[in-house]
């Protein structure tokens, strides 16, 4: 029998901790608190539209780049938030879900050669995304345990390689923000090069202490250089619907639009009609932050009597928490432990690093009822 013979383009990766920690949970009958998605239902409102509009006969495809009073609803919103003038037409791109628009962004700019730098911990998907197009990942820790950038490890980074910067705010896996001295670094690192920025801002809403979100979106220096990737599915509760969209410079657009048209060509059209008009719902994305930011205060104070070191969280569905006075295993190995013989499943933060960097912190997701919260608490104080 002829077995094909196939050069991996990732050799070194294998199954997501994701959906290895979920497979350890559903084994055990274990809380998941360790993927990234609610327990709680979406919009009722939402759901009747998208199925109005199914009734209607909105089922065929839309143009590539979406649907065009969603992206006018969405240059809409961009502008009242962010005080961006965003072209609907030539901007903004309905991708499915935030991860394909950061994958789209990669692969439309990046030569084999390329350098990025990435900031870890990072989302799982960067650095494999960048290895496929034959691009090097830069990589530069953020400062443990509060997740600063060192802007002076950057500007040591940077060299006539370097063709892109990676930014995460909310960031995930820890929570942490940037805040305007960030952004005005960035601003003064790139001034005058070629390097382009790619922005990560599927939790923008999700966001708390009156803090204000520093999108790219508010500095036109950083915008003209940059791709800003979005997700309808954190902002609306709706994980498995993987819709969001990137907004860039007409003239990134176009070539992001190229990769894009053979890759997916457009998204789900009863999604992007109902979507469009639910915009106008103002309160759905404002009132998020607060809502959020009870369920981390909340999830808190059921473990501030534990033996768990909770690390703050500005944003995200997540906080990451130290265990030093539990045990000295390695991460991954305790949150296993954890999952089998307290029925909690968590996620170990070395997995965002390449190296596996274990500072002996696992992340906790909090997005879920409180109920859930509290039976997971109940748990973790034994611990």
């Amino acid at each position: 029998m002829f077995t094909p013979t196939i050069q991996s383009k990732l050799p070194q990766v294998g199954t997501t901790i994701f959906s290895v920690m979920s497979n350890l949970a559903h084994q055990h009958q274990a809380i998941n608190l360790g993927q990234g998605f609610p327990d709680y239902p979406m919009s009722e409102e939402l759901i009747s539209k998208v199925n109005e509009v199914m009734q209607k006969g909105w089922n065929q495809y839309v143009p590539m780049q979406g649907y065009l009073p969603l992206q006018e609803a969405l240059a809409e919103k961009i502008a009242e938030l962010y005080g961006a003038a965003i072209s609907a037409d030539e901007q903004i791109t309905i991708t499915p879900g935030g991860t394909y628009a950061i994958y789209t962004a990669l692969t439309t700019v990046l030569q084999p050669g390329d350098e990025v730098i990435v900031f870890e911990p990072a989302y799982d998907s960067y650095i494999p995304n960048i290895e496929i197009n034959g691009a090097v990942p830069v990589l530069i820790d953020l400062q443990f345990p509060d997740y600063k950038i060192n802007w002076h490890a950057v500007r040591e980074k940077i060299n006539s390689k370097t063709k892109m910067i990676m930014l995460n705010s909310p960031h995930n896996p820890t929570g942490a923000v940037l805040s305007e001295a960030d952004m005005q670094q960035l601003q003064d690192i790139v001034r005058d090069t070629q390097i382009m920025i790619l922005s990560d801002e599927v939790y923008e809403h999700l966001i708390f202490d009156n803090i204000q979100h520093q999108s790219v979106l508010r500095y036109p220096e950083l915008m003209e250089r940059s791709f800003v990737c979005f997700s309808f599915g954190k902002t609306y509760h709706c994980t498995g619907w993987k819709l969001g969209y990137c907004i860039a410079a007409p003239q990134l657009m176009a070539e992001f639009r190229k990769v894009h048209q053979f890759n997916c060509f457009c998204c789900h059209t009863p999604s992007q009609v109902a979507l469009a008009s639910f915009l106008k719902n103002k309160e759905a994305y404002t009132s998020l932050g607060a809502m959020m930011q009870q369920k981390r205060d909340d999830f808190k104070t059921l473990l501030s009597s534990s033996r768990f070191d909770l690390l703050h969280s500005s944003g995200s569905y997540f906080v990451t928490a130290g265990y030093s006075r539990i045990s000295d295993e390695g991460d991954k190995d305790f949150a296993i432990r954890l999952t089998r013989e307290y029925g909690v499943a968590t996620i170990p933060v070395s997995s965002f690093y390449k190296n596996g960097t274990d500072n002996k912190v696992i992340r906790f997701c909090f997005a879920k009822k409180n109920e859930t919260l509290e039976a997971a608490a109940e748990r973790l104080r034994r611990v």
